[in-house]
């Protein structure tokens, strides 16, 4: 796959298979449009383009809003690397680019910049100016530039329609196994492990602290997690405590990992945190002494999930 900052860039004599959206969490419905674009593409001769923005338009058209996305722009790339897109166009969205009408972005992108052959689309999808485009549009437009057209419905896992938000609203609940079942893979955090207090050393529960620098990245809910993460090609499982550490009096939020079994320096290091399974709530313990009791329960249990998920 090759990833091209600004459709400016992109140049094609080829024709191309396109898709277009956000595609936050590339989840099982993102991967079903791309295998069927992926697919159809290969099988014609055909390039697969995938053109998505950064920021997301709500930063630029919403300021102050708060939001929070599934992927960081870094993660969406590398779970579309996987895919075997052709390209990936990451397009600066901007105010100016958002008074671009949705004819505009047909004849003067779609048909004029990827020389499109065929356009798949999600279930519902709107675009252009005020998202005044839709598949009706699309259609008419598609007879007129001489493309095809075609909107994949909704997925369902369980019958129950994936969707981004719904991922967003499952993992604010703590609900990581559906979480993870719609996303098709394991939620992740990234971040840099940076200098702590250091007091998790001082009772037997050494932990990497890390700090993630995109502030627009979803923090799922507060509480203690099975975890796995890949140091030095190597698998490492811990837990995972995600909370203002009410015992030691915390007052700001923290992301903490104790892993299993390991004893390596990791200060600076930038770690990929696979988020496994939920495991309790934060609580507020009367002392250390309990606090270490819990963990060492906590401990007993994160292990007791690991020997036994396939």
């Amino acid at each position: 796959m090759k990833t091209i900052i600004d459709i400016s860039n992109f140049v094609t004599e080829e024709k191309t298979f396109v898709t277009i959206g956000t595609f936050d969490g590339v989840h099982y419905g993102h991967q079903k449009i791309l295998e069927k674009l992926i697919l159809e593409a290969k099988k014609t001769g055909k390039k697969s383009v995938l053109l998505t923005f950064f920021p997301h338009p709500r930063m630029v058209l919403q300021k102050g809003a708060s939001i929070e996305l599934i992927n960081t722009i870094t993660e969406r790339e590398k779970l579309l690397k996987k895919t075997g897109l052709d390209y990936l166009i990451i397009h600066p969205f901007s105010r100016e680019f958002s008074r671009t009408t949705a004819l505009e972005f047909v004849r003067d992108i779609l048909v004029n910049k990827f020389n499109i052959s065929k356009l798949i689309i999600g279930y519902d999808h709107h675009f252009g100016k005020n998202r005044e485009g839709n598949i009706q549009q699309l259609t008419e437009y598609s007879y007129l530039y001489d493309f095809t057209v075609e909107e994949i419905p909704a997925q369902d896992v369980d019958d129950v329609s994936v969707s981004s938000t719904k991922i967003r609203h499952a993992l604010h609940a703590g609900n990581l196994k559906t979480a993870n079942r719609y996303l098709g893979y394991n939620f992740m955090l990234n971040g840099v492990v940076v200098n702590g207090k250091k007091l998790g050393g001082k009772i037997g529960y050494p932990t990497a602290n890390i700090s993630i620098e995109e502030d627009y990245k979803l923090i799922p809910k507060t509480g203690v997690y099975v975890v796995k993460a890949t140091i030095n090609k190597n698998s490492v499982f811990g837990m995972m405590n995600i909370g203002n550490r009410p015992t030691v009096n915390g007052n700001y939020q923290t992301i903490e990992v104790h892993f299993f079994d390991f004893n390596q320096d990791l200060y600076g290091k930038k770690l990929t945190i696979e988020l496994l399974y939920f495991l309790r709530n934060e609580e507020k313990f009367d002392s250390l002494d309990a606090l270490i009791h819990q963990l060492k329960e906590d401990e007993k249990t994160a292990k007791n999930y690991i020997l036994n998920t396939p």
